[in-house]
């Protein structure tokens, strides 16, 4: 049986067995509703609290700007449009980037139809957004900056504590999504200087299902939810309390790991990007080096479909992706190596390779080996 060698990372990661152990009482025993008033609840309840904790100190928060969601997605949308819609007395404009996760472009999408003014930065061609742009645009009526510290796709980490200073000194919230950074970088929210920030935990080896944003004391944000009164009435339904105990031990082993695993997976990253690179015709999408997230490798081959090579990658096992999992399926290319100024050539020709735990030298050599001979099948067709 051949070897399957799993590098989309950054869709998703395997839930670390640690993190089952923590889950499983609460999917058994301690199955209580934890709003509930018994002492059986109490488990849950103080299963949700340990966790609220590790998430906070993760982050250097206070353990109740902690929210606990369904996702990344959610804590996007709940970001940007809570804020915007509890400030916007004060103004309508937004500003983001046109490179953003989907959940925050399409959230703008929305404020836009209900009379909000979105401003789109620029990016250059490793993807950093154009802070002087940004300086420019914000004004008196601008509500709300959101943009990510590090993303999906090409893995550019954004000057996100410059936004932040800037952010503070116009008076302006800052919403960062931080889901591909937290448990691969380390992530601060004090020195960011952000009032809001989103992670979910299957990026860091937890449970899919359940996420978090910050939001700093006293950050104006309504609700999203409405129904309960849990998280304290500003986010309501049944808590997931396996889910949230599994992500409040998958961010304390993942964040514990850092100082080990960013060194490991750089060197390993650099390796699959000079052995992409021999390949004539090749390109390295987003910033080089210490720009960018140590997991993340996207490459564009001249004159090559990325859909096919992924798809002929597939059969030996090797499972990668040509962007965001929320993206699966489009024929358009990426709107992030669109907005790089990527060709569209070049750009239909993009896969991403993002390696994580389990990842050896051994695969990282597979990887370049086969990538090297599919290409060049599919250039003599």
């Amino acid at each position: 049986m051949k070897k399957r060698i799993y590098v989309d990372y950054a869709a998703t990661t395997p839930i670390k067995q640690q993190v089952l152990d923590e889950m499983y009482p609460h999917l058994t025993a301690d199955f209580a509703n934890a709003s509930g008033t018994y002492s059986l609840a109490s488990e849950a309840r103080m299963a949700i609290d340990s966790a609220r904790g590790k998430v906070a100190e993760a982050v250097n928060a206070d353990r109740n700007e902690i929210f606990f969601t369904s996702g990344g997605s959610e804590a996007d949308n709940w970001a940007v449009i809570g804020a915007a819609l509890a400030n916007k007395k004060k103004g309508r404009h937004i500003i983001t980037t046109k490179i953003e996760h989907h959940a925050v472009l399409h959230s703008c999408q929305y404020l836009e139809k209900l009379g909000f003014r979105v401003t789109y930065l620029d990016v250059d061609q490793n993807g950093v957004a154009d802070v002087g742009q940004l300086r420019r645009e914000i004004g008196r009526d601008t509500v709300l900056v959101s943009v990510m510290f590090a993303n999906n796709e090409v893995g550019t980490i954004q000057p996100v504590k410059l936004i932040g200073e800037l952010c503070r000194e116009k008076g302006v919230l800052f919403h960062t999504d931080a889901v591909q950074a937290v448990g691969s970088v380390p992530v601060d929210v004090k020195e960011l200087g952000v009032a809001l920030l989103s992670m979910a935990a299957h990026k860091f080896y937890g449970p899919k299902g359940v996420g978090a944003l910050y939001v700093r004391k006293g950050t104006s944000i309504d609700s999203y939810m409405h129904g309960g009164s849990q998280e304290r009435g500003r986010r309501a339904g049944t808590y997931n309390t396996a889910g949230i105990a599994g992500m409040g031990k998958a961010i304390e082993l993942a964040c514990g790991n850092i100082p080990y695993e960013y060194g490991r997976l750089s060197d390993l990253r650099d390796r699959l990007v000079s052995g992409l690179l021999e390949v004539p015709g090749s390109r390295l999408n987003g910033a080089p080096g210490l720009g960018r997230l140590p997991g993340n490798c996207n490459v564009s081959f001249e004159g090559v479909d990325g859909e096919l090579l992924l798809a002929m990658l597939d059969t030996d096992g090797i499972y990668a992706s040509s962007g965001s999992a929320c993206s699966a399926g489009a024929t358009e290319p990426s709107h992030v190596l669109e907005a790089m100024g990527v060709p569209r050539s070049m750009a239909k020709g993009s896969i991403r390779i993002t390696i994580g735990a389990d990842t050896t030298s051994e695969d990282a050599e597979c990887v370049i080996a086969r990538v090297k001979e599919h290409v060049e099948k599919l250039r003599n067709i």
